[in-house]
């Protein structure tokens, strides 16, 4: 394996991981915001009430977009040892 072909494929995982990564915490930092925003209207400075809402939504977004990351991840291990190389 050259230099080029492991730098691209470490740039490729590291894309792959931002893309799996990305819909999960864009959903915790937008209900985070509405939370603190609630927050900051009603004067409740409660710290713990941001952490239920925040994690329900994320386990509701994981189970939503949990389809479309399976068939990432199963494109990216099958293009990985099926052609041994990332295109």
């Amino acid at each position: 394996m050259s230099i080029e072909q492991a730098s691209d494929l470490i740039r490729e995982t590291l894309v792959l991981t931002l893309i799996i990564s990305a819909p999960l915490l864009v959903i915790g930092l937008v209900v985070g915001l509405i939370i603190s925003l609630l927050q900051a209207v009603t004067q409740i400075q409660e710290q713990t009430l941001t952490f239920v809402p925040k994690i329900v939504a994320m386990v509701v977004a994981a189970i939503l977009v949990m389809p479309w990351l399976t068939a990432l991840l199963m494109d990216y291990a099958a293009r990985m040892f099926g052609g041994g190389m990332l295109p």
